[in-house]
């Protein structure tokens, strides 16, 4: 793949840097170049909600800093965990006197990296309290062990809709643990993402391949074989996901079409399309869709389904009014 970069190593820098200039009316940097923090804070003290993890998501993490979203986002390397001082250093930016919220997806560097900066946080008197997203239905059997995938947005704002209430952190994470609970993803691929600073892709796959259930690093899917048509892979996505969801007939639910970065808008509702038809022969309603690149792995040819269960409180959640750079509603 091409890519349009200067010199590799200086990729995330430099696309923090544009972004910043090109939403300076919403985020700014902290004093810490690797944290983006709202250009205000809620005048009204609440809970920081402090998403992040490596680059090379865009526009996960920093793409949902702004009013009502994300007070912060840590940015670590491409495919990295932030470092402890930045997951820190957001702390310290955003806290209200209220506490703060980690939001990030279960990997091991992630969870190691923030965890210290949690516990620095609380050497300074500051509650930082944690939700692990684990959406990503085929990275494990048990579901405290899976990976987060575009089910991190799904969080992100269901605890951001509590937290505009003025809750208090237990509340907040609360409704994080609720939402990610009844969240489930999988993915296909049919490329690989292309690093910066080699300019080669992290994994080979044939022109003609594609592998149903890779993570968005990379990590093995379930098998590699040639492309399918859009309807039979939608299948196989499902005839995995519904079953571990345990969908009903009768039951309300949100869809998200997640592209990862290649795929164009076109396929993703020829995705959706199939999804919904498949949903609605099952007699569940669909409530909310969300199609387009919520969390990508960079040139990344390749897309995710994601379900999720709703009630009346996780659909008002996830209606709630949400104003930052890739995540406008209401």
């Amino acid at each position: 793949m091409k890519r349009l970069l200067n010199d590799g190593y200086d990729a995330v820098e430099e696309l923090l840097d544009g972004y910043v200039k090109a939403h300076s009316d919403v985020v700014k940097l902290a004093d810490n170049e690797r944290v983006v923090v709202r250009t205000a804070l809620s005048a009204e003290p609440k809970v920081g909600i402090i998403f992040g993890g490596g680059s090379g998501h865009e526009p996960l993490f920093l793409g949902y800093v702004g009013e009502g979203v994300a007070d912060a986002a840590v940015i670590g390397n491409v495919n990295t965990s932030p470092d402890p001082m930045a997951c820190y250093d957001a702390v310290t930016a955003v806290d209200q006197g209220k506490g703060c919220l980690f939001l990030y997806g279960n990997y091991q560097g992630d969870v190691l990296n923030f965890d210290m900066g949690a516990e620095m946080a609380a050497d300074d008197g500051i509650t930082v309290e944690t939700v692990l997203i684990t959406d990503d239905v085929y990275s494990a059997k048990e579901r405290a062990d899976r990976r987060g995938v575009a089910g991190d947005v799904i969080v992100l704002m269901a605890a951001c809709a509590m937290a505009n209430t003025g809750a208090d952190l237990a509340t907040v994470k609360a409704a994080a643990e609720k939402a990610n609970a009844n969240t489930y993803s999988m993915g296909v691929a049919l490329s690989s993402s292309t690093l910066p600073v080699t300019g080669e892709p992290i994994f080979d796959i044939g022109p003609d391949d594609m592998e149903v259930g890779m993570g968005i690093h990379g990590e093995p899917g379930i098998e590699r074989k040639k492309l399918e048509p859009a309807d039979a892979v939608m299948d196989e996505i499902l005839d995995i996901v519904l079953p571990d969801m345990d969908l009903q007939s009768g039951e309300r639910v949100a869809v998200m079409i997640n592209g990862l970065g290649g795929l164009p808008l076109m396929d993703q509702y020829i995705c959706y399309r199939r999804v919904h038809d498949v949903l609605t022969d099952k007699g569940a309603t669909i409530a909310k869709s969300m199609v387009g690149n919520y969390a990508t792995s960079m040139d990344m040819i390749g897309m995710g389904v994601t379900l999720v269960r709703l009630d009346d409180e996780l659909e008002g959640w996830l209606n709630a009014p949400f104003d930052a750079p890739y995540l406008k509603q209401g």
